[in-house]
This record gives C-alpha cells, structure tokens and sequence, in this order.
C-alpha cells in the first residue's frame, strides 16, 4: 500500500456552494483534495469527470468515484501507483486501471451515458452535466462532496469543488476519467461494428481527416451529433 504525508490544502473545500480550486496542493501528492475534506468530516467524497464532449458521434459518458476515508490512514491501493489523467495513459495502461477499480469491494463507482440524440436537444454542456448528476446519482450512498474536473457545474445540487486540470491531480478525478474513457471507447468498438465504414474504432468519434471523408461519402449515421459541425454551425459556449 502506498502511503501519503498529511498536507494542507489552501483551497477551501466545505459549504454549500461550489468553489474553484486551483492546483496548491504538494507536487506528486493527488490525494490532497481528498484528505482536506475528509478532514472537515466529509467521509464519502467522489471525484467526477466526462469522456466524450469533444467528438462529432457517440455519447458523452460520466463517472464518479469515492475511494474509501480508511485509506487516508491505511495508505493507497499499490495498484493504483501511476494512476493518472485518462489522456496521460495508454490504452492498455487504461484497460489495466479500470479493471482494478471495478474490482475493488472498496472503491464505489456511478455511471452515465447520454446518447447523441439527448446531446442534440440539450447542448453537450448541459448534457455533460446531466450525465455527472446521473453517475453522481448512482452512488449508494450519496457524497457529502464532489470534486468535479474543470469548472463549477450550477445544476450540481452536492456541495462541489472545481478543479482546474483536476484528472491529473486528485486520484478520485483521475479514476472516473478512466472508467468513463474505457466505458465509451468500448461503446464506441460496439459502434463501429454497427456502422461500419467510419472507423469508430481508430478515432473514437472525433473529427479526424478519416472520418470526415467517411462523412462526405456516406452521410451521418444514427450516431452523430447533428447539431455539431460539419452537420450545423458549431455551437456557443459549449467549453
């Protein structure tokens, strides 16, 4: 088992409003968010992130994580060492990540898919956040905190904190990044075997030459985002 020193974290992490954080916590230890709000009595604190705003097809898929308090005494799970931003690894380093996490009796976990057709009526910002609430939902029992990836999110009725880059710095954001990047490119192999001839399985949705060509030959499939360009103008204010 890994073991952490206590630290502070400057950035308050209590209260009913959500705060933005950003990244004072000591160099290599990304348990500091956590243990400050396991400090101030929050015991069940999940982190939350999204895989699959960005893409032209797909869902966008959520997770959320909360790493039992005892670990803040007992030490991290050695497994878990490099554990780190979804992007930051590869996919087999993913693969290996997710099947430890899904694994441990311990380590509760919240999933959410929105379709595509969902991100069309919605907006991909609003239906990012339904998909946090969604996986955040799925938690038994509820967090008393959340430590969510980016900006704060209004409709988030938990007490939260935002953490800018926060998947390459709190291990709670780190793990959901992973369980929903493995869970959606696994969606996304499904797809490419219903629909093939755009090569889901390469690029995951996103608009790469290979893709936009298959586009032009054969016309968007049931899958993609019709309200993304190149099927309308891009929308304001979605990042």
């Amino acid at each position: 088992m890994l073991r952490f020193p206590d630290s502070p974290l400057s950035a308050r992490a209590g209260g009913s409003a959500a705060r933005l954080a950003t990244s004072s916590q000591p160099a290599g230890d990304r348990l500091a968010f956590e243990r400050a709000c396991w400090a101030r009595g929050a015991t069940l604190v999940a982190g939350v992130d999204e895989a699959g705003r960005g893409p032209l097809a797909g869902p966008v898929v959520a997770a959320a994580v909360v790493f039992p308090r005892e670990w803040c005494e007992t030490g991290f799970d050695e497994r878990l060492r490099d554990l780190n931003d979804s992007k930051q690894l590869t996919e087999t380093q993913r693969e290996e990540f997710f099947a430890v996490l899904t694994s441990l009796a311990e380590v509760r976990h919240g999933l959410s898919v929105v379709d595509a057709d969902t991100i069309d009526r919605l907006n991909i910002l609003q239906a990012t956040h339904r998909a946090m609430n969604e996986a955040l939902a799925r938690l038994r029992p509820p967090p008393e905190h959340v430590l969510v990836d980016g900006r704060p999110v209004r409709s988030m009725a938990i007490p939260h904190t935002a953490i800018v880059k926060g998947d390459a710095l709190s291990y709670s954001i780190a793990a959901a990044s992973v369980i929903a990047k493995v869970t959606r490119d696994r969606l996304m192999l499904d797809y490419d075997r219903q629909f093939p001839g755009y090569g889901f399985a390469e690029h995951k949705g996103y608009g790469t030459p290979q893709h936009l060509a298959a586009i032009v030959e054969l016309g968007p499939c049931p899958i993609h985002r019709r309200s993304f360009a190149p099927f309308k103008p891009a929308q304001a204010q979605l990042f």
